[in-house]
């Protein structure tokens, strides 16, 4: 029988759900509701794109005891700077308009043309594109909906750390 917990099983959640959000993003946000995403929003979807990173390799590697938290600790991390980014996009969302910052320059030509520590800094205080709220679902804007999405993964990895070893079949017991 097939534990629900095996760190293979919990790999196998975490990339799919990783994968399909990121195609909800791309191919029905982007390319059909045509919505460009705000420099928050590209910094969560490099997020997600790196939780499927490490789940697609705990899958593939499918390591037992140091080796799963190692991988549960790399996606615990990630999973906790996505609801850090999330949580303050929502911040941004939910302020006064008259505090909102104003709109910068997009997000690959501060990339291009900004130092590093110049371009996060900017990138993390958000724009004023990132408090505007595009499109909703059961009334949670997008980071909203992403934070839930950041928070499954870190019960998932919290799952793939708690897990015992690889799942084994062993022969069942007669008594013949």
């Amino acid at each position: 029988m097939c534990n629900l917990f095996s760190g293979r099983s919990v790999s196998i959640i975490g990339l799919l759900l990783g994968l399909s959000s990121m195609a909800f993003a791309v191919g029905y946000l982007q390319m059909v509701e045509f919505l460009e995403p705000c420099p928050l929003c590209i910094l969560d979807r490099a997020v997600v794109i790196g939780l499927c990173i490490v789940f697609g390799l705990a899958l593939i590697h499918n390591p037992i005891n140091i080796g799963r938290k190692v991988y549960a600790v790399l996606a615990a991390l990630l999973s906790l700077t996505g609801i850090a980014i999330c949580a303050r996009h929502i911040w941004l969302q939910n302020l006064p308009a008259d505090q909102v910052p104003e709109c910068g320059a997009g997000f690959w030509y501060m990339l291009d043309t900004m130092p590093f520590a110049g371009f996060l800094d900017t990138i993390l205080n958000g724009s004023g594109e990132c408090a505007d709220i595009q499109w909703q679902l059961f009334g949670l804007s997008i980071p909203e909906l992403t934070l839930i999405l950041f928070v499954a993964f870190l019960l998932l990895s919290i799952a793939m750390f708690v897990t015992t070893g690889r799942v084994q079949t062993t022969p069942l017991n007669r008594n013949d």
